[in-house]
């Protein structure tokens, strides 16, 4: 039986159930962070290193997994938003803090959030997570002025 969804804290527009999921990913809330995720059979959600899982079981099982080991200290960073009438692609530069044995130390994750425009407001349909490094904090977003 499948349990009804929940709103997102905010469903006003793309960039606030974005908010939504990386503070339920901080609060390692599963059900806030469901709330933000569509309702799509298609929907996936690809971890870095990961599988690509297809659904909300299999995404929420993953997550779940994820939570057993306490929240997600993920902070987004630098977002571009591509939007059309009824979606809106969000690529991010994604800063884990990572507690290692000489403390806390800092990864990078570049990740692309897909967002439709739906009856309940927009949700997530995909997210696509890849490594990244320090290096990505840069970006190059035009040609360089000297061809040679």
């Amino acid at each position: 039986m499948r349990k009804p969804k929940v709103l997102p804290a905010s469903a006003g527009n793309s960039d606030e159930t974005e908010a939504a999921f990386y503070d339920a990913l901080q609060q390692g809330d599963i059900e806030k962070l469901m709330a933000c995720w569509g309702d799509e059979d298609e929907m996936v959600c690809v971890h870095p290193g990961g599988s690509r899982l297809v659904g909300a079981g299999a995404i929420r099982s993953a997550f779940d997994a994820m939570f057993a080991n306490g929240s997600l200290r993920v902070q987004p960073l630098k977002v571009r938003r591509v939007q059309a009438l009824g979606s809106s692609v969000h690529s991010v530069l994604e800063r884990i803090e990572v507690l290692t044995e000489e403390g806390p130390r800092h990864a990078y994750v570049l990740a692309t959030n897909v967002y439709f425009l739906t009856a309940l407001g927009w949700r997530m349909v995909a997210h696509h997570a890849s490594p990244g490094s320090l290096h990505d904090l840069q970006e190059v977003s035009e040609s360089p002025v000297l061809l040679h």
